[in-house]
């Protein structure tokens, strides 16, 4: 697995190592470097990255803050923090980060989790498996509004909601929608025994589940039935899904 990488670090010296480790470890390519956060993510949103080195502290636009703006953009996206302040690391369990480094850190550090980065997805050998209650709503159905004016979608169709590029999407298994509501707003007009929300960028329809497996140190995959669409969840909310099969 080759992995497209970006380095944000105020701190000139910083980027220097992580530039020198990454350079020395097969299928690594380093796509660009900032010393701030508006850089990096003007240079995500033009070249893309599938993970982003992010200090913490920096001027303007910390590395919190700019996160929040890639994931919103593509929730896919493995982010490394590397500071050297622990208190910022409850911050970054909730944005869903790969991986927290403090400094100073030795190398071996970077290239274990570099390492565990290009093993995602070979981990399906040993999925999480569980019985799943389909739940049948007849004729209810969920209103959207977009640009083209109103779609109206039969709610047991929609198999996930997911942020993709600072919009909504609806996806069932023919069709997608694209809404500018936020995941709140719809979640609120969900049947909340069909649906769950596994991941600040996902909602997933429960009769899809199909399989479960690990992905980074706090979250795993949610594999749907009859679609190669997948989904995010946190480790927190794997146990109360866990909770949900098991009674």
């Amino acid at each position: 697995m080759n992995l497209n990488v970006l380095i944000a670090d105020d701190d000139f010296g910083m980027r220097m190592v992580l530039r020198k480790a990454l350079k020395n470890i097969e299928g690594v390519d380093i796509q660009g470097e900032a010393e701030n956060g508006e850089a990096v993510l003007q240079l995500y949103e033009e070249i893309g990255a599938d993970v982003v080195f992010l200090d913490v502290e920096m001027p303007g636009l910390t590395g919190i803050e700019c996160a929040k703006r890639i994931m919103d953009i593509n929730p896919r996206t493995f982010i490394i923090f590397v500071t050297a302040h622990e208190e910022y690391m409850q911050d970054a369990f909730e944005l869903y980060a790969f991986d927290y480094l403090i400094k100073p850190f030795k190398l071996e550090r970077i290239y274990q989790t570099v390492e565990r980065l290009k093993t995602i997805g070979v981990q399906k050998d040993d999925p999480v498996m569980h019985r799943i209650i389909k739940h049948e709503k007849g004729l209810d159905k969920l209103l959207i509004k977009n640009k083209e004016g109103m779609s109206f979608v039969d709610m047991h169709e929609i198999m996930l909601i997911q942020r993709e590029n600072r919009s909504t999407v609806i996806y069932t298994a023919n069709e997608s929608y694209t809404t500018s509501e936020g995941l709140g707003d719809l979640e609120e007009r969900l049947n909340a025994s069909q649906f769950f929300r596994c991941h600040k960028s996902y909602i997933i329809n429960l009769a899809y589940v199909d399989k479960i497996y690990p992905y980074g140190r706090w979250t795993y995959i949610v594999k749907l039935k009859n679609t190669e669409k997948d989904a995010l969840i946190t480790h927190d909310k794997f146990v109360e899904l866990e909770k949900i099969f098991t009674g």
